[in-house]
Parts: structure tokens; C-alpha cells; sequence
């Protein structure tokens, strides 16, 4: 049974995706922080992990690339996850009857409008969606909700008050599947590749990168910036490129690790939306 470290625990949104992309047995690695799900890859606790990359409202989740970078890790797969937002609590209660609603802030962000009809309850934040619901169970709070997916309410015997709450209701949030080692996904499997690279202080040298991946028939998905901490005003960019085939992939790739500094592929993959 595969060990998959994921954040949260059960009842989360990590342990969705990790069900419905295995599609198998899997034995949950549960943490509590990011960190504390690459500590878990890196110290062999577990074999692979899912972790939340970006948000179709709340755009990338900047620190999740700065530890993929950091810690070496390689992306071998990811899966887009609809988000859904249940208000709940212990059983029998009204949202009349309802004080205070505990979740992690981007919840409480994506549900601000639904909120805004009922003043009367006080917003907290706190780490993680569905240990709010487990917390309410285990230490029976009355007049407290949590904002959750709606299996964090079966698994904890929780009353859904108010059915999708959120404001957007096309929201998803984007998740990668990592491992230390290279992945062997096979080259006929691979349609799309992250990447990472620097650039010098060059005028059109960004320009003359995303030229020759449209040269090589790439498709770019993705393009984000983050600053050098040890070298001032210098970037590194964090590139997603989808392609219908291999060879012009390669093409592209042969081709930047010439132009660019500090190349590295971070995952070559199967496209969770083809």
C-alpha cells in the first residue's frame, strides 16, 4: 500500500485528490503544513505526496514552487480538483443558531459574499478546513462551523447547514503529485512538462524564450516569476508547456538549456486536463 503525504487530514481536499488519483489502497501520511509534507518526502515517511499548486481564483500558491525548487522534488503527475464549500456543524442547529465559522482564510475568502448575509456570525481563520470539522466533533461546539468538503461532514457526522457556498462556483484548484526520484512516466505518456529557469538582465531575452517555445509548437499554460532571495532583482521563472508531441518538446528543451541559466525540468507528465 502506497504511503501518500498529503496537507491536511482526512476529509480535506488533499485527501480527494489523493483518492480519486490513485484510484487505489493508499495509507495517508496527514501534515499539517506544507513543510511538514516535504519533510515527509524528503525523509522517506512517505513515497509520494499531493500538494495544491494554484487556485483559478486565488491564482499560484508562490511558496509551494520555491519548495519544489528548493528540495529538488519532481512533479510526476497532477489532477484539477472542482472546489466545492459546505457550511457545517453538529447535528440539529440553525444558522440562526450560529456564532462563529472557523476556516482556513482562502475559504473564508472564496465564500465572503455568502457571509455578507449573515453578520451575525464571527469569521475566523485557522490552518485547515477540515480539522476544524474534526475539532467540532471531537470537542462538541456548539454554535461553531466549519467550511469544508462535504466528506469531511460523513467522516466526522457533521450536518450540512448551506450547500456550496462559495462565491465562484466554477472554482478548482490545480494539485501535483511529487516524489524525490525521477519519475518514469514513458515518453508516449508525457504531453506536459514544468520547468524552470533564469535569465540575465537582458532586454527581450524573456521574449526570445517564450519564442522558440512557440517555434517548437508548445503550448505555454503558465508562467510565474519569483524573485532570487540571495540575488536582488533577479527572477526565476516557473513555466507549465503542453505539446502534442515529444520530439518538438525535446526540441524546445535542447534549445532554452542553451539560452537560459539554471535550467531545470521539474516534471514531465501526463496533462490532468487532456
Amino acid at each position: 500500500m502506497k504511503k501518500i503525504a498529503i496537507q491536511g487530514i482526512e476529509g480535506s481536499n488533499h485527501h480527494i485528490v489523493a483518492d480519486k488519483f490513485y484510484q487505489e489502497d493508499i495509507s495517508l501520511e496527514k501534515c499539517l503544513s506544507f513543510d511538514a509534507l516535504v519533510e515527509s518526502l524528503t525523509s522517506k515517511k512517505s513515497e509520494q505526496a499531493v500538494m495544491a499548486i494554484e487556485n483559478t481564483i486565488a491564482g499560484s500558491i508562490i511558496p509551494n514552487y520555491a519548495l519544489i525548487d528548493k528540495y529538488n522534488l519532481h512533479i510526476s503527475g497532477e489532477y484539477y480538483l472542482p472546489i466545492h464549500h459546505h457550511l457545517m456543524a453538529l447535528p440539529n442547529q440553525s444558522i440562526e443558531e450560529i456564532k462563529e465559522v472557523c476556516s482556513h482564510p482562502m475559504a473564508l475568502l472564496q465564500c465572503k459574499e455568502f457571509f455578507k448575509q449573515h453578520r451575525h456570525i464571527k469569521l475566523v481563520e485557522d490552518v485547515d478546513t477540515s480539522a476544524i470539522a474534526k475539532r467540532i466533533a471531537d470537542k462538541q461546539l456548539k454554535g461553531v462551523a466549519a467550511i469544508a468538503p462535504k466528506m469531511a461532514a460523513d467522516i466526522f457526522n457533521l450536518e450540512v447547514l448551506e450547500d456550496e457556498i462559495q462565491t465562484i462556483k466554477n472554482n478548482a484548484t490545480r494539485f501535483v503529485i511529487l516524489q524525490t526520484s525521477n519519475p518514469e512516466n514513458g515518453k508516449e505518456n508525457i504531453n506536459k512538462a514544468s520547468l524552470k529557469f533564469e535569465l540575465d538582465h537582458k532586454r527581450g531575452s524573456l521574449a526570445a524564450i517564450l519564442n522558440v517555445m512557440s517555434d517548437c509548437k508548445l503550448n505555454l499554460t503558465k508562467i510565474q516569476s519569483l524573485p532570487k532571495i540571495e540575488t536582488p532583482w533577479k527572477y526565476a521563472f516557473f513555466v507549465d508547456v503542453t505539446f502534442d508531441t515529444y520530439e518538438d518538446y525535446a526540441k524546445a528543451k535542447a534549445i532554452i538549456e542553451i539560452m537560459a541559466t539554471d535550467f531545470k525540468i521539474l516534471g514531465e507528465y501526463k496533462n490532468g486536463r487532456s
